[in-house]
């Protein structure tokens, strides 16, 4: 009875025991049967989806063709690569040019300038720069030393004399009246080079000082009215017209000239109306000294100092009334 009942505990206890640890495997795999079969079916309810959209998004790309040897061969052969260089920019060639060259020679003129939509067209050509044309040299140069020991030595000390008795604002005045009796070479020449403008300008400031500036005294149209004097004369017209300025030239008492220059004044000085209401040569020599020692007061430091920072004086004054004359008559 003792060892059956023993037998019958233990048998009892070792099916608790087994359906215990039974209980927890099933348990444990069922939930992870549950959870694969739970995502499997959820792929399987989403295939039918996918497979559709991508059945609707599949495009039948075109077959490639393949070309063949011949197709290939009958092809014409690309011309081999040269690289382009960038070469500097020469002195007096505009800043938006580039010389491109691919190892041939570039002509000078072959200067192509961007354009904002994109071509290239032809840069405008540059003036050509004025030639010192100076084939009188050994004269032009007594002249020059001639008229500078005049100055230095004869009309500076004038002039500074002058300027001590005369007061600035009378001299202003004086230079102003000059300026103002002599406006026909001023109208014709702006009307000789199509200045229409410049016509308009110089007759009514004529008409404004000589009523408002009591004869010219003052310059009413400049001050009140803004209007400026041109500068034109017939050597400049000349020079419009296409004639060349010829021969560097230097003549006593006479600014520094060129031939064509030289013609020029003489006709605006027979342009001038005093000259036949005043034809005795004494008495307009006598206006002309006036005004030019009036003049020579106004400006006593010309020349100060150039002197002295000039190595060769001659040539300076030689280049620069040369540009300023080119200048003059290459504006627009």
């Amino acid at each position: 009875m003792g060892s059956r009942s023993r037998i019958r505990w233990i048998g009892l206890l070792f099916g608790v025991g087994l359906a215990v640890g039974g209980c927890g495997t099933m348990s444990g795999s069922k939930s992870i049967s549950a959870l694969l079969a739970d995502n499997s079916a959820a792929l399987t309810r989403q295939e039918p989806v996918a497979t559709a959209v991508a059945a609707e998004t599949r495009v039948e790309s075109p077959p490639v063709a393949v070309p063949s040897a011949d197709s290939l061969a009958s092809q014409p052969t690309p011309p081999p690569f040269v690289p382009v260089t960038f070469e500097p920019i020469p002195p007096g060639r505009p800043a938006f040019a580039l010389i491109a060259s691919s190892g041939a020679s570039v002509p000078a003129g072959a200067l192509l300038a961007q354009t904002p939509s994109g071509g290239a067209t032809p840069a405008p050509p540059l003036d050509p720069e004025p030639q010192e044309y100076d084939p009188w040299e050994p004269f032009n140069e007594k002249m020059f030393a001639f008229n500078l020991n005049f100055d230095k030595y004869l009309l500076k000390p004038v002039a500074k004399g002058y300027n001590f008795v005369m007061p600035d604002e009378l001299q202003r005045m004086i230079g102003n009246a000059f300026d103002n009796i002599n406006p026909v070479p001023k109208w014709a020449n702006n009307l000789l080079q199509r200045k229409y403008k410049g016509f308009f300008t110089e007759l009514g400031r004529f008409l404004i000082n000589s009523t408002l500036g009591i004869g010219g005294l003052w310059d009413i149209a400049k001050q009140e009215f803004g209007l400026q004097k041109t500068n034109v004369d017939f050597g400049q017209t000349l020079g419009k017209w296409g004639f060349g300025p010829g021969p560097f030239l230097v003549l006593p008492f006479l600014p520094p000239l060129t031939v064509r220059d030289g013609i020029g004044l003489g006709v605006d000085g027979a342009m001038d109306p005093l000259g036949y209401f005043i034809p005795f040569i004494w008495d307009r020599l006598g206006m002309r000294i006036g005004d030019t020692v009036n003049d020579r007061s106004l400006n006593l430091d010309l020349f100060q100092g150039f002197e002295e920072s000039t190595i060769d004086m001659y040539s300076a004054v030689r280049n620069g009334y040369l540009q300023r004359r080119y200048n003059l008559i290459h504006a627009e």
